[in-house]
């Protein structure tokens, strides 16, 4: 892959994938996002060079990664664009040879995937998250910083599994739910659902 990578957003989640990108060796060429306030200024000494529809406008053309945390606003980018995605795996994670990553994944530090399990596009798998083995994370989900999936389980498109969640092995999640910070999972739960709490209740 060109080691020279664009990346989408400058907000602080960028911050962290355009450090994890450094350290793997890429290139940062520019950040593009389209907040008017923040072009022409620097994201840890990174040009922003436009608007996040100007990507495909740029000269070379260079794969790109979306650093933005919040799942839907991720999803409505990548739809719309027309360009090559990179996935970024920060050096000190441990990721199993077995793993199967999809485009546009990003893995931070600290990070363990275990074997045979299946990253779908577009997902964050953020600090120090762990996903034991023969899971399967959908698209454009994120596992965030501290959260733990068991072995087996099943976490469907868009979900956001919070910081320091936990699942029990085998669990089913399914499209778009959402667990909160410190929740603990022992049952499966529907798509679209918010849950949270020790054991993990429907809130919404």
């Amino acid at each position: 892959m060109n080691s020279s990578v664009y990346v989408i957003g400058a907000g602080g989640h960028a911050k962290v994938v355009i450090r994890a990108l450094l350290e793997s060796g890429f290139r940062v060429v520019g950040v593009f996002d389209d907040r008017m306030d923040l072009q022409n200024t620097h994201v840890l000494g990174i040009p922003v060079l436009g608007l996040t529809d100007d990507i495909q406008q740029q000269q070379p053309v260079h794969p790109a990664v979306v650093a933005i945390g919040t799942n839907r606003t991720r999803q409505t980018i990548v739809e719309r664009l027309d360009v090559e995605w990179a996935t970024v795996i920060h050096p000190s994670a441990v990721v199993d040879k077995t793993v199967k990553l999809g485009p546009g994944c990003v893995i931070m530090a600290g990070a363990v995937i275990q074997v045979d399990t299946i990253i779908g596009d577009h997902a964050i798998v953020n600090t120090t998250a762990s996903i034991d083995h023969d899971c399967v994370v959908g698209n454009f989900c994120h596992v965030a910083p501290g959260a733990h999936l068991a072995g087996e389980c099943r976490i469907g498109n868009g979900v956001l599994i919070g910081v320091g969640a936990a699942v029990i092995p085998q669990i089913d999640i399914g499209d778009w739910s959402v667990v909160g910070a410190g929740a603990a999972v022992v049952k499966n739960v529907p798509g679209n659902q918010v849950v949270g709490g020790v054991p993990a209740k429907r809130l919404r």
